[in-house]
């Protein structure tokens, strides 16, 4: 007894079980690995546009900077709030995020602003706000909570019809905007859900036998017989990367540009003398082709960086698949896990030309607030997933 009390004096901070700020604030049980690479991302991005964009907006050299640095800051603090909130609360509200998520995209049709010939967002005051984006993240919460609260209610098949349907309500809305980009991303969230929940693999047969049939439907049959669903931009989008030599001049500028810049790049990239990028050859550079920016810039070696911290964070999040403590948090994020790596895919395809031209932005790279914003916010979903795993194993809890 008398060496212990010595020692407690000695070191009293050994035998101090009170919990630390850090355990307080959750940080201490927080996935750092993939914080690092989701801000290493944003950072990036600010770097990037702050190289490529210098010139786009006459008397504001740093506007895309500017704004790109402010969304990324407020989606960091997004993050860490969200991380603090039980993630279980949300199977709770199931019913009120599905409605929020179908009224909002809704109200785009008749308050949205025009641009482009479509309407995908509100005007604010600071930033335009798309509810799609932030659709992404709201239909991984309510869909998961549905599978869970409906897993043994009905036929296997009345199950998988029902779930279809939640998801592709606000996907076909998202695709009427027209946004196609947005809206596949939202029909393979659904499909990931379904999976993690444990939907059979027939049934996924038969999806995909659907999907083939409507894709035949959609391009071939429909425009042959003089009825085509698609606009014609939009079908040229879409098939344009097949033969992008056909019409290097219309559908398949881009895609042709976007390969010019990233082959010029080689190695280390051009820097300065990227005038692939600089000179406004690739159009969308700050958006959707801001990887051709990359790739010309930096080279090899800044396109493989930022593919690693994808990679890095696109791991994390599939890990946190299995140490969640419960199935609603499998399926947020095996859901979550599946969207981040299609939009990388499909976006880093486009810009190789093996990919349709979509509109789907590179996460935490392409400017947009609503992106940046809703991104980062399904970043605090997972670390709050990882956060109740590990207090979960520890016996204890931090609210």
């Amino acid at each position: 007894m008398m060496y212990a009390t010595r020692a407690r004096q000695a070191r009293p901070e050994l035998f101090d079980e009170r919990p630390t700020i850090g355990e307080r604030l959750g940080l201490a049980q927080m996935d750092w690995v993939m914080t690092f690479a989701a801000v290493g991302l944003i950072a990036f991005s600010v770097f990037t546009l702050g190289q490529a964009t210098t010139h786009d907006v006459p008397g504001s050299p740093n506007y895309y900077v500017e704004r790109q640095a402010i969304y990324g800051i407020a989606g960091i603090v997004g993050m860490l709030i969200l991380s603090r909130i039980d993630y279980s609360r949300f199977r709770e509200l199931r019913v009120g995020i599905y409605t929020f998520l179908c009224a909002s995209i809704a109200l785009v049709f008749v308050l949205g602003a025009a641009a482009l010939g479509s309407r995908r967002s509100f005007e604010l005051p600071l930033f335009s706000f798309q509810p799609s984006e932030l659709a992404k993240l709201l239909l991984v919460l309510a869909l998961a909570g549905f599978v869970i609260d409906g897993a043994r209610r009905g036929s296997p098949v009345r199950r998988t019809v029902r779930y279809l349907a939640l998801g592709a309500f606000p996907a076909g809305m998202v695709f009427l905007q027209p946004d196609l980009g947005t809206a596949l991303v939202l029909a393979v969230g659904t499909l990931a859900v379904m999976y993690f929940g444990g939907v059979p693999w027939t049934h996924f047969a038969v999806i995909g036998g659907v999907i083939a049939a409507l894709i035949a439907l959609v391009l071939v049959v429909a425009p042959a017989v003089g009825h085509p669903v698609l606009q014609e931009y939009q079908e040229q989008r879409l098939t344009s990367f097949l033969h992008p030599s056909s019409d290097p001049a219309g559908a398949g500028y881009q895609q042709d540009q976007s390969m010019v810049a990233i082959g010029a790049g080689q190695k280390t990239g051009r820097g300065n003398q990227a005038t692939q990028t600089r000179l406004d050859f690739v159009p969308e550079r700050s958006t959707d082709f801001i990887f051709a920016v990359i790739g010309e810039r930096y080279g090899f070696a800044g396109a493989a960086l930022v593919l690693s911290l994808y990679a890095l964070l696109i791991w994390r999040a599939l890990r946190i698949v299995t140490l969640s403590k419960n199935s609603y948090g499998i399926l947020i994020a095996g859901g979550i896990a599946v969207e981040l790596l299609f939009q990388v895919f499909v976006n880093v395809g486009m810009c190789l030309g093996i990919m349709p031209i979509t509109g789907i932005p590179l996460p935490m790279m392409s400017y947009g607030g609503s992106s940046v914003l809703a991104t980062f916010l399904a970043i605090g979903v997972l670390q709050s997933i990882n956060i109740q795993a590990r207090l979960s194993r520890r016996g204890r809890f931090a609210w």
